[in-house]
């Protein structure tokens, strides 16, 4: 019997992975083989035929090799894309949107802003939580740390750092002025004053607290790896 992860590594020579992945894909193809030309024997043909029947199973090498790169390198794209941008945009989504919701429910109360005619209020205008705000930067700091751990560029670090804060652009660029195409009288009293002080509170400040908390996570990492360069050299 040949030696199965020889023959599949001289014929895959040029297979272009990580020594690891392309030991794993030598292994998985050879096992393979292998099963195959044993079912074969079993069932009474000789070992000569068996194994030039198991190669016959791979009519072209070379086409082979270059199926299995593609495949391996779409796969690490998707395993990169989720590690690097997926999970920490998730994550920081759904830790921003806990500590909002905890706020909400335990306290303390957020500040309001409101229009006044007078000494009377009309509407509220703004509703800040302070404490999220102030709680931001730490999330944003997570989600940085575990971008960059995972290999991310600085764009999609920031890109995963902001997400929470996208479906409220979302709803203030889209919802709110079509909302205003069918009630004129939301467009004429409110609808300039709440999309803008909108915007100001639920995106930019929102997304200037989680950047901060980014940008400080991305300024230490940068330092500690350079520390660590200097003390290596």
């Amino acid at each position: 019997m040949p030696d199965w992860e020889a023959l599949v590594e001289k014929h895959l020579a040029d297979l272009s992975l990580d020594p690891a992945e392309r030991a794993e894909v030598i292994a998985e193809l050879a096992a393979h083989l292998e099963e195959s030309c044993e079912e074969l024997r079993r069932r009474g043909t000789t070992e000569e035929e068996a194994v030039r029947r198991t190669l016959s199973q791979v009519e072209d090498w070379q086409d082979l090799r270059r199926r299995i790169q593609t495949s391996r390198t779409k796969e690490n794209i998707m395993t990169n894309r989720v590690r690097q941008f997926w999970f920490p945009s998730l994550l920081t989504l759904l830790l921003s949107m806990g500590l909002l919701m905890l706020i909400q429910f335990f306290g303390p109360n957020p500040w309001i802003a409101a229009r006044r005619s007078g000494w009377s209020l009309i509407a509220p205008v703004a509703v800040v939580y302070l404490p999220w705000l102030f709680l931001l930067p730490l999330v944003g700091a997570m989600g940085a740390y575990l971008s960059n751990r995972a290999g991310g560029s600085q764009r999609i670090m920031f890109s995963s750092i902001v997400f929470p804060v996208l479906p409220y652009l979302v709803f203030f660029l889209l919802a709110l002025p079509v909302t205003a195409l069918f009630n004129e009288s939301l467009g004429h009293n409110i609808m300039f004053l709440a999309l803008f002080v909108g915007l100001l509170v639920w995106v930019v400040a929102p997304g200037a607290a989680l950047l901060t908390g980014g940008v400080l996570a991305r300024f230490f990492i940068s330092r500690r790896l350079d520390a660590r360069r200097i003390v290596s050299s």
